[in-house]
């Protein structure tokens, strides 16, 4: 059931100011199709630069550009009409300074129509998140598991299993905060930790691997729908769609090597002459 209350579509302020009520549903769409369904019932579609193993057969989304971001973004607010459509900033469009974040946010903001975007990083992102969103553009943070950092991290581990890790953590999201983010994804983050953090900041969480008691929750469609061939432990998968996929594929390809397909319902026969 949706708990959108009208067409209009929804904004960053919205977002912003259900921290603490109706936790806030949160799926990622990289095509209008799937965009559609997911509008229907979610607050917040992310175009997340995961297309990149999604769509692409990619190891990492490090090789994501700010161009295929901005193509799927153009598709998924084509396809959707009342959640918010916040667009990811992929590895190597928004660190080297402040101004280049701007531009790259501007163009993807200008280009896609979306509502929002999201970078990650947290205390060395904070003057530049203060940057965007003093300029117009509605900055939606990312803090913990950064999975663009993976080549310094080496690998896609959770973040703050041992309590003597949270301090950094903590703080990167309360600068975030603090630097003007409507919201911000806390991602393969402890337990405890995340829950931690939603009572400690003044915006919404979105949690991937964190905490129920998050402010809101996001999952990789393609994760939850059974349709990818790894998933991490956080993932709960709400369908089994791939097997049903091959098996309509297999019967497909069945049918034309038999020649069953095209049927005569399937084929234009001659009018009928007068």
């Amino acid at each position: 059931m949706s708990v959108h209350r009208d067409d209009r579509r929804l904004t960053a302020p919205d977002i912003r100011a259900r921290k603490g009520g109706t936790p806030i549903a949160m799926l990622t769409a990289y095509h209008a199709h799937t965009a559609g369904l997911v509008d229907r019932h979610c607050d917040a579609i992310l175009v997340g630069d995961s297309l990149g193993m999604v769509m692409h057969g990619l190891e990492t989304t490090v090789p994501v550009t700010l161009d295929m971001m901005i193509l799927q973004g153009l598709a998924v607010m084509r396809g959707s009409r009342r959640a918010l459509v916040v667009v990811d900033m992929p590895f190597g469009s928004y660190e080297a300074s402040k101004e280049q974040a701007f531009l790259s946010a501007a163009r993807v903001v200008k280009e896609t129509g979306c509502g929002a975007i999201k970078m990650e990083g947290g205390q060395r992102m904070a003057e530049t998140i203060a940057f965007l969103v003093q300029r117009g553009i509605p900055v939606m943070g990312h803090v913990g598991l950064t999975p663009q950092s993976i080549n310094t991290l080496g690998s896609f581990r959770a973040q703050g299993r041992d309590a003597a890790d949270w301090g950094p953590i903590e703080a990167d999201a309360k600068a975030v905060a603090e630097a003007g983010a409507f919201a911000m994804v806390i991602e393969a983050v402890a337990e405890p930790l995340a829950a931690k953090i939603t009572r400690e900041v003044r915006i919404p969480t979105i949690g991937i691997g964190a905490s129920a008691a998050c402010d809101g929750q996001v999952l990789v469609l393609e994760d939850m729908l059974g349709l990818s061939p790894r998933v991490p432990k956080f993932v709960k998968r709400y369908g089994d769609l791939g097997p049903a996929i091959e098996r309509a594929v297999a019967a497909y390809a069945e049918e034309v090597r038999t020649r069953a397909f095209p049927g005569t319902d399937n084929v234009y026969p001659l009018k009928k002459s007068g």
